[in-house]
């Protein structure tokens, strides 16, 4: 989770320490004033950035903002991070002045610039913080829980694509070049798998996965050259809508919000519808204990992509229903991917709680690419009866 908040549990799993709040004080005091400050917490369970909740004294206002520190390894330049937000956020407003662009709620982080600067966020001893505002009474989860929030998920995306879908994608900047572009991923997945040789395997999990990917180097690139052909064309997408990046309204238990919105940027539709069906029809959840009990579930699937069908299918093409499901399946493999070849990397780009953990999350991911695979015609003939 980049931008926004997770209510259960894993949302205070962060100890600080002393000296840690005192510079999450002082750099919250650049964006609020100082003597309105109550605390600055941990907030959510991203993998990228540091996300804090700052509680703001007084009764009047905005009581709450979210704090973060941009990881500028993965988002070196902020500037084109903070361009998306506000080109997006300015579009979806204007959209959201129509009646009946979305259905009931909908809202998107604001971003809260520093005071006292004319940018949007804030460089403070080599370190890139910025405010969003937070969304109130919402709730987030890491699993889809049952066949009416996988319909909130699909809903959710699906408003998401329907009011950027007369944005041109040349106005977006690309924050992540490559980012989803699975044969990229398989290239860097050889040059590391070259550099590190042999690895300790003394369980065969490790080979198990390698061979995997061995067996579906040759499907890698579907989806590119479908582009290619200009069978599908890039859109505006959201870059990361699992389900931990879906906000839930906490009384109806609608979608409300997506966040985590660094990764907004060009490019194809089924990276995003690809990758909700892969974290919405996983009940298990990524971090399953058990990879071999990790299985695909149509039902959640029919249910995600009805809701997401209901609100942005009149902008699909004929095209663009064809290849859902190959993306289900290939953002499954590429994530399974990017997570093995950090595990040989020696987990240099995913956080991490253990060594393993990466190659624990890759079998996961592959599970899940396997109970697609083996489910592919019935989840073809669902996007058909969907269309």
């Amino acid at each position: 989770m980049l931008a926004g908040q997770v209510s259960g549990p894993g949302s205070d799993c962060v100890v600080q320490t002393p000296l840690q709040t005192s510079r999450l004080l002082t750099v919250a005091g650049r964006f609020h004033p100082p003597g309105f400050i109550a605390a600055v917490e941990p907030l959510g369970q991203g993998n990228v950035n540091d996300t804090h909740l700052v509680t703001l004294r007084g009764d009047e206002g905005e009581r709450r903002f979210v704090l973060q520190r941009l990881n500028t390894t993965v988002f070196s330049a902020p500037e084109r991070v903070m361009g998306n937000l506000a080109t997006i956020t300015a579009h979806m407003g204007q959209k959201l002045q129509h009646p009946g662009a979305a259905a009931g709620r909908w809202e998107l982080p604001r971003p809260i610039p520093p005071r006292a600067s004319d940018r949007a966020w804030l460089e403070l001893d080599g370190e890139v913080w910025r405010a969003l505002s937070f969304i109130e009474d919402t709730v987030g989860c890491e699993a889809v829980a049952d066949a009416g929030q996988a319909h909130e998920l699909g809903r959710g995306l699906g408003i998401f694509h329907d009011l950027l879908s007369d944005l041109p994608a040349a106005e977006l900047a690309d924050t992540l070049e490559g980012f989803h572009v699975t044969p990229r991923y398989l290239a860097e997945h050889r040059v590391v798998l070259e550099r590190v040789g042999s690895l300790a395997d003394d369980d065969g999990r490790l080979a198990w996965a390698l061979a995997f990917v061995r067996d579906r180097e040759d499907q890698v690139d579907l989806l590119e050259a479908a582009a290619r052909r200009g069978e599908i064309s890039p859109r505006p997408i959201h870059g990361d809508p699992k389900i931990g990046n879906v906000l839930f309204d906490a009384t109806t238990g609608r979608a409300v919000a997506l966040i985590d919105l660094d990764t907004v940027k060009p490019g194809l539709l089924h990276y995003d519808i690809g990758d909700a069906l892969r974290s919405g029809c996983n009940p298990l959840g990524e971090e399953a204990a058990d990879p071999a009990q990790v299985r695909f579930d149509l039902d959640l699937a029919a249910a995600l992509l009805e809701g997401y069908m209901g609100a942005a299918g009149a902008s699909l093409t004929a095209a663009d229903r064809h290849w859902i499901p190959t993306a289900a399946r290939l953002i499954s493999f590429e994530l399974g991917l990017r997570f093995l070849t950090d595990h040989l990397a020696g987990d240099v780009y995913f956080r991490t709680g253990r060594r393993g953990h990466n190659l624990q999350r890759a079998l996961v991911q592959f599970q899940l690419c396997a109970s697609i695979e083996a489910q592919l015609p019935a989840l073809t003939a669902l996007v058909q009866r969907l269309s």
